[in-house]
């Protein structure tokens, strides 16, 4: 990607409590095995990975450094300061891109687009839907309507999924930004409480669409500021494919159980990024009704 050049978005806040390491000349914080660990228990148990952060909650709210407001954990609605290193620069301009994308679409059909923040975080930290940690892996909170992100799930990504390469990065950041799209249209009401429970088609539709809008942001990435170079569309549709709900419990369970689906088969969440990133028209990433 022709990243370097880009906008820095305002809207980024850095929580971290301190730099990350470098790998492969850009920066990024150490790989987290939690994240495999929740979504075992998630797989095994039929319980969303959110609503099993929700169950511990009262735990983590109790421990010293969540109640001493350590740094990297500040309180919600506490400004962090714009990132410095390599990482959280190439994370702000996606976000700044994510902007410019989203406020032209929405300007378009005569609505206005509210941008979200993004909070980059180390460990864990606390949000308007609660104590967030890193084994949790980005989200986005409907409450505050921001973006969490511990840039470390990047060097998971690549290590843990093999589905590394600034793209796929841009492409975890771009779906989040969808679901922050999605809050912006009333999709989450509209399907009433079915997101906030889980409950298997209508979660996994609603992650296909934010998807299948990382690439609508993609598509027009690469026609307004020509940021995408031969391949990284590629990337893009590697980590979906890596990080479907099938794939991932054949690796970690050695069997498939569908009825625990929280985000769509790799072959879903390819295909749906790839309508997004060949048509740029969010009018075609209605996952509900298969359009």
């Amino acid at each position: 990607m022709r990243w370097e050049d880009g906008r820095e978005s305002d809207n980024v806040e850095d929580a971290r409590g301190g730099g990350g390491f470098s790998i492969g000349g850009r920066g990024a914080g150490i790989g987290c095995g939690g994240l495999i660990v929740l979504l075992i228990v998630s797989w095994l148990t039929g319980v969303s990975p959110m609503r099993l952060l929700n169950m511990v909650q009262g735990t983590q709210s109790a421990s010293p450094q969540a109640q001493s407001g350590q740094p990297g954990q500040p309180a919600q609605g506490e400004p962090g300061r714009p990132p410095q290193d390599q990482l959280g620069k190439f994370a702000s301009v996606v976000l700044a891109s994510t902007e410019d994308v989203w406020t032209d679409i929405f300007s378009k059909s005569g609505r206005t687009y509210h941008r979200p923040h993004l909070v980059l975080f180390s460990n864990a930290i606390r949000s308007a839907c609660g104590m967030a940690s890193t084994a949790v892996g980005p989200f986005y909170c409907p409450e505050d309507q921001k973006v969490y992100l511990d840039l470390s799930f990047f060097h998971d990504l690549s290590s843990r999924f093999g589905a590394g390469g600034d793209f796929a990065d841009a492409y975890v950041i771009a779906h989040e930004v969808g679901h922050h799209v999605q809050d912006e249209l009333g999709t989450f009401e509209q399907m009433g409480s079915g997101r906030s429970k889980g409950e298997g088609s209508a979660a996994v539709r609603i992650e296909l669409q934010a998807d299948c809008y990382a690439g609508v942001w993609g598509y027009h990435a690469n026609q307004g500021k020509r940021m995408i170079e031969p391949g990284d569309f590629e990337e893009g549709l590697r980590a979906a494919s890596a990080i479907g709900d099938d794939r991932l419990q054949r690796q970690s369970q050695g069997y498939v159980a569908p009825e625990s689906f929280t985000h769509g088969t790799s072959q879903e969440r390819s295909s749906w990024l790839r309508r997004g990133l060949e048509t740029g028209d969010p009018g075609k990433c209605d996952t509900f009704r298969g359009e």
